[in-house]
Parts: C-alpha cells; sequence; structure tokens
C-alpha cells in the first residue's frame, strides 16, 4: 500500500511558476513509476508528466512539454513537478499516482492516487 500526498498548489498569475511535491508512504517507494495528472472542471483528467523507477527517464504530454519539469528524489520519498510559464489553461486539479508495473501515460494502470492539489493560474 501506498499512500501519495500533493502539496504545493495555489494561484499564480500566468508566465508564473509554481512547484508541486507528492510525498509518498512505505519504503518501496523506488519500485514504482509515478506520474502527474490533472483534471479541469467538467472535463476529464489528462495525463501530465510521467517519471520511470529510477528517475533516468521521463515522459510528457505535449502540452506542457519545454514548460513542465518532473523529477523524483527516492531517497526522500518524493516526486516533483516544477512547472513554468503557467497559462490559464493549466488550471485544474493536479493528481500524482504510482504504478508498480507500468510507465505511461494511461491512468488506468495507475494504482494509487493522491487527494489532489489545486493549481489556478489568472490571466
Amino acid at each position: 500500500q501506498v499512500q501519495l500526498v500533493e502539496s504545493g498548489g495555489g494561484l499564480v498569475q500566468a508566465g508564473g511558476s509554481l512547484r508541486l511535491s507528492c510525498a509518498a508512504s512505505g519504503r518501496t517507494f523506488s519500485s514504482y513509476a509515478m506520474g502527474w495528472f490533472r483534471q479541469a472542471p467538467g472535463k476529464e483528467r489528462e495525463f501530465v508528466a510521467a517519471i520511470d523507477w529510477s528517475g533516468h527517464s521521463t515522459f510528457y504530454a505535449n502540452s506542457v512539454k519545454g514548460r513542465f519539469t518532473i523529477s523524483r528524489d527516492n531517497a526522500k520519498n518524493t516526486v516533483y513537478l516544477q512547472m513554468n510559464s503557467l497559462k490559464p489553461e493549466d488550471t485544474a486539479v493536479y493528481y500524482c499516482a504510482a504504478s508498480r508495473g507500468y510507465y505511461g501515460d494511461n491512468s488506468r494502470r495507475y494504482d494509487y492516487w493522491g487527494q489532489g492539489t489545486q493549481v489556478t493560474v489568472s490571466s
């Protein structure tokens, strides 16, 4: 069992930056691939970024490529999402997720989810 707790969301102006954190419980964090997803009001949950078990491989949605960076610190059981050049369309609840055997953009393949953190970008 893995418990995930996101933090770092908030209100920011367009063009600004935020860094989200996701702290995981348990001793086996390094065996999980991690992903960030987001859900805007009235829309389906969508993939944002993923990072493999080692942190050496990352994968981004086209909409955030070049602006967002996913990273992890296995010693701290934490995954991060650095978000730069934020746009109003990035406004959403952001969720982190953990997968024991999958690294990719399919939300159904992730085993554990956090409760989400709100990111609001004003124009």
